[in-house]
């Protein structure tokens, strides 16, 4: 019996395959790469080169100096925004000349100071009205010498379907205190909260991809098709649009099941005055969720509107970064192009924090690895041997079948 354990042990450590180490050798393409300044942090950017030899999520990327890694971190420059809102506690609100105006008290009970601050959210119960907020910073309620900020134009166009602004944008601030003033056209009771936050922003780098044919229209739909690099990702479309045709707000799909797009959005913008004051709000970029590029259809739904005069669309690709320290060498060499690796998990990446002066590295052209001798076979013995497990699994089977025969024929004896 414990020979059969023992056998059934060994056939389940054969069937473990082991992780997949990194060589050389396993690489199909390599090139050559060349730091420009030996002595501070280095980048590159992953080109298309790198996106048709590599494995799709850019695990297999090594840097070697000689036989040994170089680790580095991988980062995409989508920019973006980040921040925590806080409440801030309105007070003294009233109409002042058939005006709405009221203090903010910027004091988070939460942290126990005032934390600086460029935006303030208004919540407003209120639809289809156009107002600017002046507004007042001092660490005193009601000083009587107030720091004047720039005003902001708060909007909501639901009537036009052409989307709404409750934000105050203001210089990075720290007063205790803002005083808000509101022109006609939103009452005491419509002002239902506050909250404020420091928009932290970095702007993404972007480049062009493929490319796009021209607009057909299509009953009340305008249609482009577009191309790009099969294994390149596709990140956002931009559109060009005449810059006379303003007041617009358009539903944008993609149709694509194919090739692993999905999602869609919509792209606006607003050009208007009311009573005096002027609204420019503009969004002309539609993200995408995908895994994988191709052929991309864009379907701009025009309702009962006049098509779009869109006079160009560009698919576009947020850059990715190798970020690396030479330690004060020039040269080392890139390897790709081996499937059964896994992504490095480098101390690097862990700490890394990307420099703003980083220099950006020179990659040389793309070739075939001449030391590739291909990944040996290393599935499973189990896997390489199938014959042999079916005939050790018919022989347990036999054994086990032996054994309760034999169990029962005792059973009957002793009975």
């Amino acid at each position: 019996m414990k020979s059969f354990l023992f056998a059934l042990g060994l056939v389940a450590a054969l069937s473990t395959s082991l992780t997949p180490e990194p060589s050389i050798s396993y690489f199909t393409n390599v090139r050559d790469l060349r730091s420009s300044q030996p002595a501070s942090q280095n980048y590159f950017a992953v080109d298309e080169e790198i996106w048709n030899r590599a494995r799709p999520d850019l695990a297999d990327l090594r840097i070697y100096d000689g036989e040994s890694q170089v680790q580095y971190a991988l980062s995409e420059q989508r920019g973006g925004t980040s921040s925590q809102e806080a409440s801030a506690k309105v007070l003294n609100l009233g109409s002042v000349g058939g005006r709405t105006e009221f203090d903010l008290d910027m004091f988070d009970k939460n942290t126990g100071q005032i934390g600086e601050y460029d935006r303030i959210r208004l919540s407003l119960d209120a639809k289809n009205f156009v107002v600017t907020a002046s507004v007042a910073g001092s660490n005193e309620l009601r000083a009587n010498s107030a720091t004047q900020l720039p005003p902001a134009t708060l909007y909501d166009f639901t009537r036009e379907e052409l989307g709404s602004n409750p934000v105050l944008k203001l210089p990075p601030s720290g007063f205790r205190y803002l005083h808000v003033k509101l022109s006609a056209g939103i009452l005491p009771t419509q002002v239902k909260g506050a909250s404020t936050y420091n928009l932290q922003e970095t702007k993404a780098v972007w480049a062009g991809v493929g490319s796009c044919g021209s607009p057909s229209q299509i009953a009340r739909t305008t249609v482009i098709s577009c191309s790009a690099p099969l294994y390149v990702p596709v990140d956002r479309i931009r559109f060009q649009v005449d810059p006379k045709q303003v007041n617009f707000r358009r539903a944008v799909a993609l149709d694509a099941s194919d090739h692993g797009y999905g999602g869609g959005g919509e792209i606006t913008r607003v050009r208007m005055n009311r009573g005096g004051t002027a609204v420019v709000s503009e969004e002309l970029d539609v993200p995408i969720v995908r895994d994988r590029s191709g052929q991309l259809k864009i379907t701009v739904d025009n309702g009962d509107n006049p098509p779009l005069a869109i006079s160009g669309v560009q698919l576009l690709s947020v850059e990715r970064r190798v970020y690396f320290d030479p330690q004060g060498k020039s040269l080392f060499w890139l390897y790709y192009g081996d499937s059964k690796l896994d992504s490095p998990v480098y101390d690097y990446a862990r700490f890394f924090k990307a420099d703003p002066a980083a220099a950006q590295a020179e990659l040389g052209p793309g070739s075939h690895n001449p030391t590739y001798r291909g990944r040996p076979d290393d599935r499973p013995w189990s896997e390489r041997h199938k014959a042999v497990m079916w005939l050790a699994m018919i022989l347990a089977v036999i054994v086990l079948a032996g054994l309760a025969v034999r169990g029962l024929k005792a059973k009957a004896l002793s009975s």
